[in-house]
């Protein structure tokens, strides 16, 4: 599953970044928020979102800011599923890494990260076999601080396994994910993950070249 990647333009041409061939712009489907551009796979199971918001500006470092994001980006997904809030609180996200990243095509370099981490839902009570499905999400924040803005791209990715420690060996289903986490992990941060489903791989894929591509045309967008 390896995808091709033409540039594309976001918000009017005022952005423009690589994104795989073949995946359709949301916007032409349902309506879709003015500060928000999502593509969806052919196959509906990857997503990319690019949103603009308002820079986190309350918390002491680029970590947090992350963090925050994340949260309020699991908190909208939960709120779409409905559900009582003590079944909200029982979701269960885990972080397995978090780095720097470089967007290579802005000068002079910007704040950004990126991190992986999975989303499982609540189980319904009594348990099922197999346990609810869990969703890879890759999250990255490019921070722009006299814009007083962030960018988040978030990749989400499908993962029907019980565990986040599924390997391909235990599921041959093509959407299966394994993570291996190092002995030590830091606060704040996990160990590396490796990626040996092929959605993943084309998750990660997709990150690097908008890591690699993306580039900011007009930036009265800001404004």
């Amino acid at each position: 599953m390896t995808s091709t990647f033409k540039q594309t333009e976001l918000f009017g041409g005022a952005i423009v970044v690589d994104l795989p061939e073949g995946y359709i712009d949301v916007s032409t489907i349902r309506q879709v928020p003015d500060n928000q551009e999502v593509y969806l796979s052919a196959t509906g199971l990857t997503s990319i979102t690019i949103d603009i918001t308002e820079r986190v500006s309350h918390l002491p470092t680029d970590i947090d800011a992350l963090k925050y994001h994340l949260d309020d980006l699991v908190s909208i997904e939960e709120s779409s599923h409905g559900g009582s809030d003590e079944e909200k609180q029982q979701e269960q996200v885990r972080i397995w890494t978090i780095e720097d990243v470089k967007f290579e095509k802005l000068s002079p370099p910007l704040p950004a990260l990126t991190l992986l981490c999975t989303i499982t839902p609540p189980s319904p009570q009594p348990q099922p076999q197999p346990q609810p499905p869990s969703t890879a999400l890759l999250l990255t924040l490019l921070r722009l601080p006299p814009q007083k803005t962030d960018i988040l791209i978030t990749i989400n990715i499908p993962h029907p396994s019980s565990t986040a420690t599924t390997t391909a060996s235990d599921h041959p289903s093509s959407t299966t994910l394994a993570l291996e986490e190092e002995e030590e992990e830091e606060e704040g941060k996990t160990g590396k993950g490796k990626a040996t489903s092929p959605l993943m791989e084309e998750g990660m894929r997709i990150r690097e070249a908008v890591v690699g591509t993306l580039e900011v045309r007009d930036w009265g967008l800001f404004c």
